[in-house]
């Protein structure tokens, strides 16, 4: 039996962290290939540091995606985070692009020829999950660890007061009490903020960051015994790439579900849609997110698994945590029929062979909202009205 009453944490990290430099960089990569032709394959690994960035992995597309055009969606991406400091600076480190073709031994198993449908880029096992803590149907922990710092993020770059003198860099944690199974509470609270004025304390860094912090989360969650730590090792100036080297695929918890849910292991930034670490995970959330929101249960857990090379899915797995209204085995074989769960069944069921990746790369893959370009578009609920009927 679930315990009722118990406190949960959950990270984010902002799209200024290291890591999420890099996711950024490798999904910008993955948008270009996909603008100029829908069906290419990216697989881009990014590594940066001080004033250096290697961009490296295979692809499979046009060749108006030059070295050169490489280099400067790059700086474009880390000109949009912020980075002009003297350790990181977009107009002036280093980048070097190792781009090669696809191994032929990868596509021969992935494309479709013949009698052969396109088969999965891989092997793995990917989770989906929904719950019906939050109206996006997130677990709580993550969706307001990831609030704070896409709000924060946001006034920083409007230059709004004081955030504007927080650097790209930053952190944040957040501890939810749980009574009777329902979030109600923040018991904790962490930030760490890179900061471009030396002189600031973790007193001043905490004054420009609460107010934004408390409009973030539900009113009445934070209270007197709530515990705060605000830069709580102290100055903060040597961020991103310069303080610590960011690589591709690093922060895949970060990316899901904050630790509420299992994960299959594959990280999602810098892979093409024919990945299905990447794709199926996206499907497998769509549908645990339309289990809960046509009220089949309170909380979904769902798994996938697939083959490089094969087409359907070797396995699909339905945890309803004891709080569903119909049977598990019974759902299984409904989800099976409501959506074409083989690699190209996914990307054409939600659109996938489309530049809407970099948008993805901080704040989370999940609990976003549907964009009119397709962009989020696992995040839309339309197949409730499908999976009711089908239990009527």
């Amino acid at each position: 039996m679930r315990r009722s009453s118990y406190l949960f944490t959950s990270e984010s990290v902002s799209e200024g962290h290291p890591d999420k430099v890099c996711d950024r960089i490798s999904d910008t990569v993955v948008d270009a290939y996909l603008a100029a032709e829908p069906e290419a394959r990216v697989a881009c690994e990014t590594l940066a540091t001080t004033n250096r960035v290697v961009i490296a992995g295979e692809v499979r597309g046009p060749d108006s995606i030059t070295k050169d055009k490489v280099i400067q969606l790059a700086r474009d991406a880390i000109k949009d985070i912020g980075y002009e400091q003297e350790g990181f600076h977009w107009e002036k480190a280093e980048i070097d692009v190792h781009l090669h073709a696809q191994s032929a031994h990868i596509a021969q198993g992935v494309d479709a020829s013949g009698n052969k449908d396109e088969g999965a880029g891989d092997q793995g096992i990917m989770f989906g999950y929904a719950c019906n803590e939050t109206p996006e149907l997130m677990p709580a922990p993550i969706y307001y660890a990831h609030k704070i710092l896409e709000n924060l993020t946001a006034a920083r770059k409007a230059k709004t007061g004081d955030v504007g003198k927080l650097g790209p860099d930053s952190k944040s944690q957040v501890t939810v009490r749980y009574e009777n199974g329902k979030p109600v509470g923040a018991t904790q609270i962490v930030l760490s903020t890179q900061h471009l004025d030396e002189s600031l304390t973790s007193e001043d860094v905490r004054a420009i960051v609460e107010p934004t912090i408390r409009e973030t989360l539900p009113e009445g969650w934070i209270s007197p015994q709530t515990v705060w730590h605000v830069n709580p090792t102290g100055k903060f100036v040597i961020g991103g790439p310069d303080g610590d080297t960011g690589l591709t695929g690093r922060k895949i918890i970060v990316d899901t579900y904050g630790g509420a849910a299992p994960h299959g292991g594959g990280a999602f930034s810098g892979k093409d849609p024919t990945k299905v670490d990447r794709s199926a995970a996206y499907a497998a959330r769509y549908l645990a997110k339309n289990v809960v929101a046509a009220g089949l249960a309170d909380r979904c857990t769902l798994q996938v698994a697939y083959a490089i090379g094969v087409a359907k899915p070797l396995s699909i797995y339905v945890d309803l945590h004891e709080t569903g209204n119909v049977g598990e085995e019974q759902l299984e074989a409904v989800l099976m029929e409501v959506m074409d769960l083989s690699p190209r069944g996914i990307r054409t069921h939600l659109g996938l062979n489309r530049p809407i990746y970099a948008r993805t790369s901080a704040y989370g893959h999940f609990g976003r909202k549907p964009d009119a370009d397709g962009g989020f578009s696992w995040e839309r609920t339309d197949l409730v009205d499908s999976l009711k009927a089908a239990f009527r």
